[in-house]
């Protein structure tokens, strides 16, 4: 077997999208797509520019909501994507091709949905919703120069409510999702991908039990 060495400009290797919707200023609600997403328990991490509307109103509102659009949502998510909520947009978004879009609900065509326990309303589209409230705020690249040094931020937030479709409850369960039926986004360097059908093969990792992992309320 035979490598390489290179030297990537990105490392998108293969993660869930996620559709971050944040309160504005005047109380219309602003979607923020994005790719760098993981979660701890029930916790999340999300990796964002320190400038981006999307982390200007989390920031400001401590509140915001994780939808998860499903593979075959990619034209909504092409509608947006070089869309920002930023009235003045940044220099390096303009010479990527972005514009401002106050209403990116109607641009994608897509549906607010009222959420229960945060302020930011949900997208009726999106199989999964994640009602969440921010816990921690960590600067990255801190030690690059220039404007780069802090340009992106690791926002922790927990989940406190989740919504998912019917259609994507194991059945049998209360509280767990069929793998099966679940066909998250994914973005792998740029482009958008869904899960082939079935698991490769069984996973020695599914035999723990699920609950053993839930944490205590904070």
């Amino acid at each position: 077997m035979v490598y390489t060495v290179i030297k990537a400009a990105i490392f998108y290797w293969g993660t869930p999208v996620v559709l971050v919707t944040t309160r504005n200023t005047d109380g219309t609600t602003n979607i923020g797509p994005i790719s760098s997403a993981f979660w701890l328990g029930n916790r999340c991490m999300l990796g964002l520019e320190n400038n981006s509307q999307t982390t200007i109103n989390l920031l400001r509102e401590k509140q915001c909501v994780l939808n998860l659009p499903s593979d075959d949502m990619v034209p909504q998510v092409n509608a947006m994507a070089r869309t920002t909520g930023s009235e003045e947009v940044p220099a390096i978004k303009v010479m990527l091709g972005y514009r401002h879009d106050k209403d990116k609900f109607k641009t994608a065509g897509l549906t607010p949905m009222k959420s229960e326990l945060v302020r930011p309303d949900r997208i009726a589209e999106c199989p999964v919703q994640m009602e969440t409230e921010l816990a921690g705020q960590y600067e990255m690249m801190s030690n690059l120069p220039g404007e780069a040094k802090g340009f992106t931020l690791a926002i922790e937030v927990q989940v406190r409510k989740t919504y998912v479709q019917e259609s994507l409850r194991l059945a049998g369960h209360e509280n767990r999702v069929d793998p099966d039926a679940w066909r998250p986004m994914i973005m792998s360097f740029q482009h958008l991908y869904g899960l082939k059908d079935g698991p490769r093969e069984k996973s020695t990792l599914a035999n723990i039990e699920e609950e053993l992992y839930r944490l205590p309320e904070a």
